[in-house]
C-alpha cells in the first residue's frame, strides 16, 4: 500500500507569474502529403504569431525568445531522430537553446509544464512550445504497434498491439462496477464527434445518434470506431511568457495559474492499493459506503492515479475548490469515451463510481455547468500525439480570449484548409469565461499533467 509522506503532497508554486499570449494550430488529417513536418510546425507558429493580435512584429518577436521547448511522442513515426533540431533550425530559432519532451499521450502537456517552469524559475521569459506528430508514413496497423509500446512491453503489448484493447478491458472492468449502461458512454462520442463539426481544424466531425455510435463496427468489445480518437498529422504552437513581456506582446494575456504533473506504473497489474487521495471537494464521507459494493480496492483497474494526483496539485495550486464550479470550460484527453468518463471522476467532477452522471446531467455540454472538449476533442478533432497537450490549451486559451469565433467561425480559415464552412455552423463561443482546465495524459494512465488558465 502506497502511503504519502509530508513532502510527497507539497504544492508547487511559481517564483515568477506565467502568462499564455498567443497559440497556433495546423489542421489534423490522416495524410498531410502538402506538407512535411517543418513545415507544418511553421504553419502553427505562423498563426501565433501573425493571427493573435500580438502588438508586435514577428521578427521582433523572434528576437525577444530565449528557450524553445519542443513535443514529439515518437521518432518512430517520422524516422528522424533530433527531429527538434531539424525543426528549431527551420523556424529560425538556431542557436538558442531548446529541449524535447516525450511522455507518451502526454507529452504536450509535460512540454507546456517544462516551459512554464523555465518562465517560473526566472530562466527564460519568452518560450514557444512547438508540438507535432508524423503518423502517415507508416501503415494504421504499424502506426498502432507503436503507439502500443507506450504500455509495458513485457506484459501488455501481447495483448493485441493496440491501445483500445487496453481501454476495452478496462471498460468491461468499470461497466461491471459501476452499473454505466453504453449508451452513457456513446453520448460522450456523440458530443465529441459534434463540436468537431463546428473546427476547421477537425479530422473526424460528424452529427451522429447514440444508436449510431452502438451500431458503428466494434474496434475492441465495448468500444466502436467512433469512439476511438483519431490517428492524426499537425501541429500546434503555445507562446509562455512572464508577466512583463506577456504585457509587451499582449492586451490580452492568459494566466497560467498553474500546471501539475502526475505518474504512475507503465504496468497496470503493479499498481498496488491505497486510501483515495482526496480533492478540496472531497472529504472521507464521500467515500463511507465507496467500497461496500463491487468496488473493493483504489485505484485499482479503473482509475487512474497519475490524474488524481495532477488535479490534486494544480487543484490546490490555483486554489480551486470545486471543479464544475470553478471552472467555465474543461479539455478532457479523449482517447477513448471510456477514458473520459473515468477523467471525469479523477478530477472530481463526480465522486467516484458517479462518473456517468457528468455526461447524462447534462453539465458537459455547451450551455451546461462545465462545457467540456468544445475542440471536438481527441475522438473529433485529432490526436497527433506530441501536439494534443498543446492544443487542447491553444483551444481553452481561445475560448478564455473570446476568439472561439476568429478561429473557428471564419469561412477563410475553412476554406485555408480546403473546406466549406457548414451552412448550420454555430458559435460555441462562452460567455465571459473566466478560468478553464485542460488534461494531458498518457499510456493507461502512466502520466498526466492538468493544467489551469484564468484571464489575467
Amino acid at each position: 500500500m502506497i502511503r504519502f509522506g509530508p513532502q510527497n503532497l507539497r504544492i508547487p508554486r511559481f517564483e515568477k507569474p506565467v502568462y499564455v499570449v498567443a497559440g497556433g494550430l495546423t489542421d489534423y488529417r490522416k495524410n498531410y502529403r502538402e506538407k512535411n513536418t517543418c513545415e507544418l510546425c511553421t504553419a502553427a507558429l505562423r498563426m501565433a504569431v501573425e493571427e493573435n493580435d500580438l502588438k508586435v512584429e514577428p521578427e521582433q518577436l523572434r528576437r525577444m525568445v530565449n528557450w524553445v521547448v519542443y513535443s514529439q511522442f515518437a521518432d518512430h513515426f517520422g524516422d528522424q531522430l533530433l527531429a527538434a533540431a531539424k525543426v528549431h533550425d527551420y523556424l529560425g530559432f538556431d542557436p538558442l537553446g531548446n529541449i524535447e519532451v516525450k511522455t507518451g499521450g502526454a507529452t504536450g502537456g509535460s512540454a507546456v509544464l517544462a516551459a512554464a517552469q523555465a518562465v517560473a524559475s526566472g530562466y527564460a521569459d519568452c518560450v514557444p512550445v512547438v508540438g507535432w506528430e508524423r503518423m502517415d508514413e507508416v501503415s494504421t496497423k504499424v502506426g498502432n504497434s507503436y503507439i502500443a509500446s507506450a504500455a509495458c512491453k513485457d506484459f501488455e503489448s501481447e495483448l493485441g498491439w493496440m491501445y483500445a484493447a487496453y481501454y476495452a478491458l478496462m471498460a468491461q472492468r468499470y461497466q461491471y462496477e459501476n452499473n454505466v449502461p453504453r449508451e452513457t458512454l456513446a453520448k460522450i462520442a456523440c458530443k465529441n464527434h459534434e463540436y468537431a463539426y463546428y473546427s476547421p481544424f477537425a479530422q473526424n466531425p460528424g452529427k451522429y445518434t447514440v444508436q449510431d455510435i452502438l451500431n458503428n463496427e466494434i474496434v475492441s468489445d465495448p468500444l466502436s470506431f467512433l469512439e476511438c480518437c483519431v490517428m492524426s498529422v499537425g501541429a500546434a504552437v503555445l507562446i509562455l511568457c512572464d508577466e512583463a513581456v506577456a504585457h509587451k506582446l499582449s492586451d490580452n494575456p492568459v494566466q497560467l495559474k498553474a500546471i501539475c504533473g502526475g505518474t504512475h506504473t507503465l504496468r497496470t497489474a503493479d499498481r498496488r492499493h491505497m486510501p483515495i487521495l482526496l480533492l478540496p471537494n472531497e472529504t472521507e464521507a464521500t467515500y463511507k459506503d465507496y467500497f461496500t459494493g463491487k468496488r473493493h480496492e483504489w485505484p485499482g483497474f479503473s482509475s487512474f492515479l497519475a490524474s488524481r494526483m495532477a488535479a490534486y496539485l494544480a487543484y490546490n495550486m490555483a486554489g480551486i475548490k470545486d471543479p464544475v464550479a470553478d471552472f467555465d470550460l474543461l479539455e478532457t484527453h479523449d482517447a477513448f469515451t471510456i477514458s473520459d468518463v473515468q477523467t471525469y471522476e479523477d478530477i472530481g467532477l463526480r465522486p467516484y463510481g458517479r462518473g456517468r452522471e457528468f455526461i447524462e446531467s447534462g453539465d458537459a455540454y455547451f450551455e451546461g455547468r462545465l462545457p467540456t472538449n468544445l475542440s471536438g476533442g481527441l475522438i473529433g478533432t485529432m490526436h497527433a500525439v506530441g501536439a494534443t497537450g498543446i492544443f487542447q490549451l491553444v483551444e481553452v486559451l481561445w475560448q478564455l480570449q473570446g476568439k472561439y469565433d476568429k478561429f473557428h467561425g471564419d469561412p477563410k480559415m475553412w476554406e485555408r484548409f480546403g473546406k466549406k464552412k457548414p451552412a448550420d455552423w454555430k458559435s460555441l463561443q462562452l460567455k465571459n469565461p473566466r478560468r478553464g482546465c485542460a488534461i494531458s495524459h498518457a499510456g493507461t494512465g502512466s502520466h498526466v499533467t492538468c493544467a489551469i488558465l484564468e484571464k489575467a
